[in-house]
């Protein structure tokens, strides 16, 4: 149970000036001689006074305990609201359940529109509006329906994943978007599909994540993520419109329904380019935005940065910590039983392969999926006997639709599971005019422990 000292109705002193007891996600702030604020009454600490005079920390700004008289107006106003118009409006505030408390709850949103009552209101029911559809599938509980395809494919592609906590108690989520593979994307899923599967992340597995923290830990109130986006291997041809698209349909949902829950961002592995390109995004954002991201690209520098913020059991040993690494828990993101997976993205002119090793114990399926019109056939043979065929010609080739919400086609080319142990040569030969290409092909393949 969450402690009532947290989650209960804070009064117009206590949002002003905080509450007895211990905050461990934001201490009392200290000066620029390192000794604590003055205190208020009760022993209640406040970085900045009601009229102005002491300037506050940007990052505490319009968090409970530290608002002004005139926000303090806006914050009761705006909860009177919430419960006047309940139902779906104020689901939409409460996204994250009862339990992030409404002191935090509320201010998350308040802060989000620098705490301008209508702009507040007219974001909600913005907000609102654009769950509408996702609220009706109940924020799409099965990730392989809102993509497509399985979760595992998904990452590959575009690895993310949340690791452990922070220090502050708040998630840690790693992205990879250096290594987003925008063909692979398309051959798997829909830009409709990403959208659906963020709806997923972000209500079955963000908020359990959250839930489950503040159950363990009442004092944790900051229902907000570390993330880490490592830009490790972008090069400037990887911007593309498409993978921006891509970038920006995760993104959209968090901007208007989920306000105010980046705690820290550090942007690693930047090459130079973003760099310089950084350094005038960053004249464009207010000053408390921009102090929340960090960019470092000495990896030196960042993985010393991350032990700052991340203590070392909860950070991946490729981050500097000593948990497993990502590549380890990425594996996690396979279907029950699946013991190994390999995926590939083959573009065929005139014929492409992959071979793929199946260890002895294990049993591989193999399934394939493309946006191409062209007809090809599909073959598995052995790599070292090429007269044994483990599974026939079948034919693949998309015959839906060419728009990016068009759902790719994907074809099962084993009937039955190839056993191992054996080399499985996968090729493709295309039955379309040699002097076009046939296009990109996903080959998924799932090795199950037998």
């Amino acid at each position: 149970m969450a402690d009532e000292t947290d989650n209960g109705v804070w009064t117009a002193d206590e949002l002003m000036h905080g509450r007895g007891g211990t905050d461990t996600n934001h201490p009392p702030a200290t000066s620029p001689t390192g000794s604590a604020t003055s205190k208020a009454a009760g022993g209640r600490f406040s970085t900045r006074k009601l009229k102005g005079k002491e300037k506050a920390d940007p990052m505490e700004w319009g968090l409970p305990g530290h608002l002004t008289e005139e926000e303090v107006a806006t914050f009761m106003k705006f909860r009177d609201e919430v419960e006047k118009r309940g139902g779906e409006f104020k689901n939409t505030v409460y996204s994250f359940g009862d339990i992030e408390g409404e002191a935090y709850c509320l201010t998350r949103w308040l802060r989000a529109r620098k705490f301008k009552y209508d702009d507040v209101i007219a974001m909600i029911e913005e907000a609102t509006e654009v769950r509408k559809e996702a609220r009706k599938h109940e924020f799409y509980p099965d990730p392989v329906s809102a993509l497509g395809c399985e979760p595992s494919v998904f990452m590959a592609q575009y690895p993310q994943l949340y690791h452990g906590h922070a220090k502050n108690g708040c998630p840690v989520f790693i992205s990879k978007p250096g290594v987003l593979n925008v063909d692979g994307m398309e051959c798997i899923t829909t830009l409709d599909g990403i959208l659906k599967f963020h709806w997923h992340v972000m209500m079955h597995d963000y908020k359990t994540r959250l839930l489950k923290h503040k159950e363990a830990n009442p004092n944790f109130n900051r229902f907000e993520c570390v993330v880490v986006i490592d830009l490790d291997h972008l090069s400037s041809s990887q911007l593309s419109s498409r993978a921006l698209s891509i970038v920006k349909t995760q993104t959209a949902i968090d901007s208007v329904c989920f306000p105010e829950t980046m705690n820290r961002t550090l942007v690693i592995n930047a090459p130079r380019f973003f760099s310089l390109t950084w350094n005038v995004i960053k004249g464009w954002i207010d000053p408390r935005t921009a102090g929340k991201i960090e960019l470092i690209s000495s990896r030196k520098s960042w993985e010393a940065r991350l032990r700052e913020l991340v203590d070392e059991d909860q950070l991946p040993s490729d981050y500097g910590g000593t948990a497993v690494p990502t590549t380890e828990t990425l594996k996690k993101e396979a279907p029950e039983g699946v013991m190994q997976q390999h995926h590939e993205l083959i573009h065929v002119r005139s014929s492409g392969h992959t071979v793929v090793d199946v260890p002895a114990g294990g049993a591989m399926e193999v399934k394939v999926f493309t946006r191409s019109s062209t007809e090809v056939t599909i073959t598995i043979v052995d790599e070292n006997e090429k007269s044994k065929v483990y599974a026939p010609a079948v034919t693949v080739q998309h015959t839906g639709g060419k728009d990016e919400n068009d759902p790719p086609t994907s074809v099962l080319i084993t009937k039955s599971r190839i056993s191992g142990p054996v080399k499985a040569k996968i090729k493709i030969d295309s039955k379309g005019s040699r002097f076009s290409a046939a296009g990109n092909y996903m080959v998924a393949c799932n090795i199950h422990r037998q």
